[in-house]
């Protein structure tokens, strides 16, 4: 069903079964996949390419240009698969060519009131943002993560999987993942509070990788020796599950340094 006070651009293309609420904008180069539903008041304001079975809510915005001073108007995207639910006020901006363009959404992500994803995120399947929380521009979090209320990311900065961080966070570095994370920028403490154990459990990992996981944690994030050898550590003592081999790589390959 689509209401008759909905504004379509004819350029769009829906899917089958589509619903557009009351009011709602949807603008040129606009592609929704079948059985997705737009709320009333929601925009989607162009070059804007969605999966199947999402769920925009009223007075979302996907698809506005970035807010990006370098910004000249190139023609870049959104891109969102499917089984996403973006909820009221939530914002999702279009991709630069300065971060190739794109900025994305996996399956399955829940994004909460008033959060913001800047331009150029990639943000993975199954992750969930809590109500106001915001992504500065170039951010990748990987699948399954969890971001509390009211936690504000910095530009570049990469969120690893099944990590959770709870809110009121302020994140200028890489948060390793499988982690339990705080950040409390007035009394500027940084803190990795062990693993996320209840988020291992639930998406069924076996009790080898946990108990592995929890000698890596150790290791790397507990030990006084340099961060180099307890990567070199942890390599050497632990066995080569594809979960710890993938904790190594992401805390070696970090750019921006990593929390701990």
């Amino acid at each position: 069903m689509i209401h008759p006070t909905a504004i379509i651009d004819p350029g769009a293309e829906l899917g089958k079964d589509v619903t557009v609420g009351p009011f709602a904008v949807i603008g040129p180069k606009v592609t929704i996949g079948d059985g997705t539903a737009v709320g009333s008041h929601a925009v989607i304001e162009s070059h804007v390419r969605m999966g199947k079975g999402n769920r925009i809510h009223s007075f979302a915005s996907v698809g506005a240009i970035p807010q990006d001073l370098k910004f000249r108007g190139e023609e870049s995207w959104v891109e969102m698969g499917d089984g996403n639910v973006i909820r009221e006020f939530a914002t999702v901006n279009r991709g630069t060519s300065g971060g190739g363009g794109v900025t994305r959404i996996g399956n399955n992500t829940l994004v909460m009131a008033y959060c913001h994803i800047a331009h150029d995120c990639v943000v993975g399947s199954r992750v969930i943002m809590a109500n106001a929380a915001t992504l500065a521009g170039h951010i990748t979090i990987e699948d399954g993560a969890i971001i509390g209320g009211m936690t504000g990311v910095h530009q570049f900065v990469r969120i690893g999987e099944h990590c959770i961080i709870g809110g009121m966070s302020a994140v200028s570095q890489d948060v390793p993942p499988y982690v339990t994370a705080v950040v409390s920028r007035p009394q500027r403490g940084y803190a990795l509070y062990g693993l996320n154990l209840v988020g291992l459990r639930r998406n069924r990992f076996s009790p080898e990788t946990v108990a592995a996981l929890k000698q890596a944690f150790k290791i790397i994030f507990r030990a006084t020796v340099p961060l180099a050898e307890a990567l070199a550590r942890a390599e050497a003592e632990l066995p080569p599950l594809p979960q710890v081999r993938h904790l190594i790589a992401f805390v070696r390959e970090s750019k921006r340094g990593v929390l701990r």
